[in-house]
């Protein structure tokens, strides 16, 4: 039987970025603070959950989710249980008012996807299973920062990441698989709305 504590943990993540909003502006540093240093699958999840919300409006922020993915997939892969950003990233501000308008939104599909979350398929988040997804999230991140010029595929891509997090978070491989099935929409993304257009 699936526990409370697992069903509730997207939003518990996003009561915890709530928490950590003050002011006008949130550094990145704040967030990291909040939901700790070593939830490399809350950090993931947040990030890209903001970037296909609302909030993604805010300039660069495909970029930096990109920059802080790619960062903490590096890190997992080399085995580090703490996360580590260089100060550029750590020091990015964010609008408080775009980020409280993104968790909102946020809010009934996350609850939502939580009715149906469980474990199953853990075999995906042990090796060698899990460097699939991760070298392929690893690449996806290198495109995000181009996708920013292509309406959606910054969004597509930022729910690939979240599918994985939330994944990560639950133990539901059910989610990674659907985040490696979406993977494969990106190009015809870029294709159809970059080039046909």
């Amino acid at each position: 039987m699936t526990t409370p504590e697992r069903t509730r943990a997207l939003s518990d993540v996003l009561d915890r970025l709530e928490h950590s909003i003050h002011d006008q502006s949130v550094t990145v540093e704040e967030v990291v603070e909040e939901l700790g240093h070593r939830s490399f699958g809350s950090l993931m999840l947040i990030f890209s959950l903001i970037s296909t919300s609302p909030a993604s409006a805010i300039p660069g922020l495909t970029a930096v989710t990109a920059g802080i993915t790619f960062l903490m997939v590096v890190q997992m892969i080399l085995g580090r249980d703490s996360i580590w950003l260089p100060r550029f990233i750590a020091r990015r501000k964010m609008s408080t008012a775009k980020l409280c308008k993104g968790v909102g939104w946020l809010r009934k599909p996350v609850e939502f996807i939580e009715r149906f979350l469980k474990r199953r398929l853990t075999f995906l988040f042990h090796r060698p299973w899990l460097w699939l997804p991760l070298v392929l999230i690893l690449c996806l991140t290198l495109f995000m920062p181009f996708m920013e010029i292509v309406p959606t595929s910054g969004s597509i891509a930022s729910a690939v990441i979240a599918l994985f997090a939330a994944g990560l978070l639950t133990r539901d491989g059910v989610l990674v698989v659907l985040s490696l099935a979406l993977l494969l929409a990106i190009p015809f993304a870029v294709w159809q709305f970059g080039f046909a257009g």
